[in-house]
């Protein structure tokens, strides 16, 4: 089973987050952050990725150190999930549209850490979430989790609908990148034999 189970508590917050990559996506996400729980879900449902996340934090001072070290647990999660990496296609990409949105991924699950995060989100916040968090969470996400993940937004002026459109995108992505490839299911996919 290639499942996880990570706790992560500093003086800041305290996390669990459970995963299993050959699951249906099902989810159950609760972060005291609510958009931010909402986008966990669409993370899980798209991956087709069970997540269960339980994470409490100072958010008398703000969501940053929650969303943050939960991007940190999630990529320690996917990295201990995924062991050698034995068998996986590796890459992912995707073109997701939402609306007025569209956002493309392109990820490697190179053990080399990268993001590139090309998102214009018009607004600060989205409800009450900083939607400069966004990007915390992908940096700290892709950096534990050993991804080179690139998020490029092509169209969008909505900045809900930018954001969902792109953890959808990473979500699909990281889908295709974690599936057993049926015709290499026993051998590491790089030329180097490691990742």
């Amino acid at each position: 089973m290639r499942t996880a189970k990570i706790t992560r508590t500093t003086a800041e917050t305290d996390i669990t987050v459970e995963i299993n990559l050959d699951g249906t996506g099902t989810y159950d996400n609760q972060t005291g952050v609510g958009f931010f729980d909402h986008m966990l879900d669409q993370l899980a449902r798209h991956a087709l990725v069970d997540m269960t996340v339980r994470a409490t934090g100072d958010l008398h001072i703000d969501d940053h150190h929650t969303v943050e070290d939960t991007g940190i647990a999630l990529g320690q999660a996917l990295s201990q999930a995924l062991g050698d990496k034995r068998g996986i296609r590796r890459y992912g990409a995707c073109h997701l549209p939402m609306d007025d949105a569209q956002v493309r991924c392109a990820l490697d699950l190179s053990g080399r850490p990268f993001l590139v995060c090309a998102l214009d989100i018009p607004t600060a916040k989205i409800g009450a979430f900083d939607t400069e968090l966004v990007r915390e969470f992908f940096q700290a996400f892709a950096t534990h989790g050993g991804i080179t993940l690139h998020i490029d937004q092509l169209h969008g002026f909505n900045s809900h609908h930018i954001v969902e459109a792109a953890f959808k995108a990473v979500a699909r992505a990281l889908r295709e990148a974690v599936e057993v490839d049926p015709r290499k299911s026993d051998a590491i996919p790089s030329t180097k034999g490691a990742l």
